[in-house]
This record gives structure tokens, sequence and C-alpha cells, in this order.
């Protein structure tokens, strides 16, 4: 009767999670003009990785890691969440205020002669030609792939880092989450110069580097090495992940924004959904160490499909042919 409870519980959270996860992302888009999207999604992150190194802390300071407090009581640490989550939800009410800033972008929009939410946008009338629905479904082929690799990693890496590195998870995790805190901003900059999709492709680089290097590392490594193994992970991924979402949402206009966040987030969940047990069945199967080896597999894979999106990124087309001789009068 517990494990029904708990897994009903379990059920609950999660739904809960996706009905304010979704809505809560969407409104940068709906606030944000689109050539600082990237920028914007980086700030999200931001504040993502900042609460991901407050719980990681609050782990520490109850132990949550430590072998003797396996069986400990979880409710004081909850609790503890719980109410960081409440004064969270009480700022944002206090201060949001969704339609002054959504109009306050319009008007900026229209300033700067950005093509932004005509009335047939605003009706989700616009569909997607025949190569900008390749070019999503292969964005999202490799949103699939690379949370299949990452998440396999984070999900698991408290269990191997205490059977294979003896290390204290938390510690390291806080190294890659530090790092991605600091490279957000810069890689938000970065891809309004570059480009979304090239600076992607390097985040790839980067997080498949340090998961391959992770596959050689042992109790015995160099702990200044699985440091930095660590940070690159961390970068690589604020990398990816801050570009990830402004390109499907390019897609799209303002009437379709909840629409494609929501498809963006139901790619990201199933494959964290699947990765856990596919990764834990290999793990099973071939010992701890197949972890490392199966998530730099799937995030080298990402980086095949991404070559092929064409569409979703924030750098202008060049012109070409006769296009190029236009000038103004």
């Amino acid at each position: 009767m517990t494990l029904v409870f708990f897994i009903a519980l379990l059920l609950l959270v999660l739904v809960s999670m996706a009905i304010f996860r979704s809505p809560a992302v969407a409104l940068m888009p709906d606030v944000t003009i689109k050539p600082l999207r990237s920028k914007a999604n980086a700030v999200i992150n931001l504040m993502g990785s900042a609460g991901g190194i407050l719980i990681l802390v609050l782990g520490m300071v109850f132990s949550t890691s430590a072998v003797k407090n396996s069986m400990m009581s979880y409710t004081v640490y909850f609790s503890v969440i719980a109410g960081i989550m409440v004064l969270a939800l009480a700022l944002f009410m206090w201060q949001v205020r969704e339609p002054q800033f959504v109009r306050e972008m319009r008007e900026e929009s229209h300033r700067y002669g950005i093509e932004e939410d005509d009335d047939e946008d605003q009706s989700g009338g616009r569909k997607l030609s025949g190569a900008e629905r390749r070019s999503l479904c292969l964005l999202l082929a490799s949103i699939v792939l690379w949370y299949m690799g990452y998440n396999a990693v984070t999900s698991k890496y408290s269990v191997y880092a205490s059977n294979i590195l003896n290390k204290d998870y938390n510690l390291t995790l806080i190294i890659a989450q530090a790092a991605a805190i600091i490279s957000y901003l810069p890689v938000g900059m970065v891809s309004s110069k570059l480009g979304r999709k090239k600076t992607i492709l390097g985040g790839i680089v980067m997080l498949t580097t340090a998961f391959f290097v992770a596959c050689f590392l042992r109790e015995s490594s160099s702990d200044l090495l699985m440091n930095c193994m660590f940070a690159l992970a961390g970068i690589g991924w604020a990398t990816i992940n801050v570009n990830s979402f402004p390109m499907v949402v390019e897609m799209c206009r303002g009437g379709n924004v909840g629409k494609y966040t929501g498809i963006y987030y139901t790619a990201s969940m199933a494959a964290q959904t699947v990765t856990p047990l596919l990764s834990g069945y290999l793990m099973d199967k071939m010992g701890m160490t197949a972890l490392f080896p199966y998530a730099s597999v799937f995030v080298a894979l990402a980086f095949g499909t991404m070559l092929f999106v064409m569409h979703g990124d924030n750098k202008p087309t060049a012109k070409h042919g006769l296009e190029a001789l236009d000038v103004e009068d």
C-alpha cells in the first residue's frame, strides 16, 4: 500500500511540474523580442542552475548523500524546498505583469521593424513549410538524443560516484552547475554573434568530449582532471540548453508559443523518461562503467541530426543573386 501511495504521489508531483513548467518557460518568448531570446533563455537557465545548486547545497547541509543517512527522514528537507517554491511563486505573482509585458514586447517589435504577432499569427493560423517541418523534426530528434545522454548521467551519477569514483556526488555536480552558471550569459552573447546552430554544435562537442574522457576516470584518477571534465560538461550543456528552446519557438508565431513549448518539453521529457530505464538496464548487464560510453554515444549522435537543421537560427541569411543588388532609396 505504501508503494502505491508513493507512486501516486510521485505522479502528482510530475504532473504538477508539467502544468507550471511549460507555461512559465513559454512566458519568455511571449515577452521578449526575437533577437534577444537566446540571451533571455540564458537568464532562465541561469536561475534554474542557481536553484539546482541551492538544492545540492541543502543536500550537503542535510547530508543526504551520506551512507549513514540512506534511511533518513526527508520531511524537513522537503519542507524547506516546498517553502522556497512557495516564496518563489509569491514573488512571481507580485512582480510579473504578463499583459503589460506582452504589450511592451509588441511595441518594441514594431518599433524596430521585427515581424511579430499579427492577427493571423495570434490565431495560430500559420503553418510550417515542408523545409521548416523537417528542421523541426531534426531539432526535436537532437533534443531527444542529447537528453538521452545527459539525463542518463544526472539520474545515475549518484550511484556511479559512490561505487566507481568514491566521490561525494553533490560536490562534483555543484562544479558542473557552477560552470554552467558562469557560462550562461556569455553563451547567450556568443550565440547572438555566431548563431544558435553553430553554438549548439560547439556545445555538443564539449559535452561529448567531457563524457568520453569520463569513461576512463576512476577513483585513482586526478581530481583536477575530473573537476575539469565536469566543468566542461556544465559549459557544454549550458551552450546547448540556452539555444535549443529559442530555436524551437523561432519557427512559430505568438499564438503558437505555448504549443511549441509543449512540443519541446514533450521531446525532452520523453527522453528523460526512457533513458534512466535504458541506461540502468545496460549498467545491470554490462556494469556501471557503461554509463559514460552510453551518454557519449547519444550526445555524439545529436551532432549528426543537428547538422541538418536549417531553420530556427537567429543569424540572418545572406542575400544571393539579384537580391544582393537591392539597395534602399
